[in-house]
């Protein structure tokens, strides 16, 4: 009744002080802001660099003949019937896209409109880009410099007229804005002029050239430059060679030569056999791969002159076919025309996604 005497109780604690909730496996939330900042950045990034690629793939892809093919295809009322798939048919087929890649890309659209899987024409546009990506991707690897390989050697091949000489020019203004240096070997001792032309791409970019002038030995001018390049302590040392038709089996031969004795000084040597195809060329671009990758092992292409009558079709049969890294492609003439191979640029040019809206 009474409680006299008696201690009151003592009043509750006092709450603790909340402090910030650990975010997932304990980040705090500061932690989770820098992260979203730096995925925000890097994403804004990926983008700029996606639309700065569009644009370098724009105008010299747009003028191909399929591109044109598929604006004419796809800009007016067509319907959606086999009709239409025909005529795709017919526009990959006129731009060198090949039978087997045409079939395969054909015959996937076909078995998917025949299980109602479009509901319209731009679904199948959508369809189509992708499946020309799915031909294109694997085949997209940029050339990657071996940093053990002192010098990481690479080797120019193709038949005539391609544009070998210049496409080296590019490369070595390339690797010096990455700050490499590098050394190159005029093997081109066969053609009138050759070695100086090299000489003077050597002189534009602040280049040594390695050379022992017309009618010399290939072979000889390889060993040379690579004991040269080693000696230096070069970083890239690129091989300039001669143009030959690929049924000349005598010259083609050559190329084996070129690379054993390449292989007594460094036995990974070459690091990279770089075919250069012209874009003009068309399915004979094919045959001319068969037999550069029998007599010397091809480990990449440059394709160049897409910004001239190129019907833009080749590169899916290239790819279809030999599945080789695309490391370059030939946008124009410019030193800065020769670019890393992007498919997905490639695509959107080639098939942009307004046609699919």
């Amino acid at each position: 009744m009474f409680n006299f005497g008696k201690k009151k109780p003592a009043p509750p604690p006092a709450p603790a002080k909340k402090e910030a909730a650990a975010g997932p496996q304990g980040f705090s939330p500061e932690d989770l802001a820098r992260a979203f900042d730096a995925h925000q950045e890097e994403k804004a990034a990926r983008e700029a660099a996606r639309a700065e690629a569009r644009a370098a793939y724009a105008q010299p892809v747009a003028k191909s003949a399929l591109a044109r093919g598929f604006a004419n295809l796809f800009t007016r009322n067509a319907k959606l019937d086999e009709n239409l798939l025909d005529e795709i048919e017919t526009a990959l087929i006129t731009a060198d896209v090949g039978v087997a890649a045409t079939t395969r890309i054909v015959d996937d659209l076909r078995e998917r409109m025949n299980a109602r899987e479009f509901p319209d024409v731009p679904a199948l546009v959508r369809a189509l880009r992708g499946e020309l990506m799915a031909l294109l991707a694997p085949v997209a690897k940029p050339l990657r410099i071996d940093p053990e390989a002192k010098p990481f050697v690479l080797l120019t091949v193709g038949v005539n007229g391609v544009g070998k000489t210049t496409t080296i020019g590019k490369l070595a203004h390339r690797f010096q804005n990455e700050g490499r240096g590098l050394m190159l070997a005029a093997g081109d001792t066969f053609r009138a002029a050759a070695v100086e032309q090299l000489k003077v791409w050597g002189e534009r970019n602040g280049v040594p050239v390695v050379a022992q002038g017309q009618n010399a030995d290939p072979a000889s001018v390889a060993y040379d430059a690579l004991q040269s390049a080693k000696s230096r302590g070069t970083e890239i040392l690129i091989c300039d060679t001669a143009g030959r038709l690929h049924t000349q089996a005598g010259l083609m031969s050559e190329l084996g030569k070129i690379k054993r004795v390449l292989g007594k000084i460094d036995p990974r040597a070459p690091h990279e056999t770089l075919m250069v195809i012209d874009g003009t060329t068309g399915q004979n671009a094919l045959n001319q791969l068969r037999q550069f990758n029998q007599a010397a092992k091809v480990t990449g292409l440059v394709v160049t002159k897409l910004d001239g009558t190129a019907k833009g079709g080749v590169l899916f049969a290239l790819a279809r076919e030999f599945a080789i890294p695309i490391r370059f492609v030939g946008l124009g003439e410019r030193l800065e025309d020769l670019r890393e191979f992007d498919p997905e640029a490639f695509v959107d040019v080639l098939l942009p996604e307004t046609l699919a809206s």
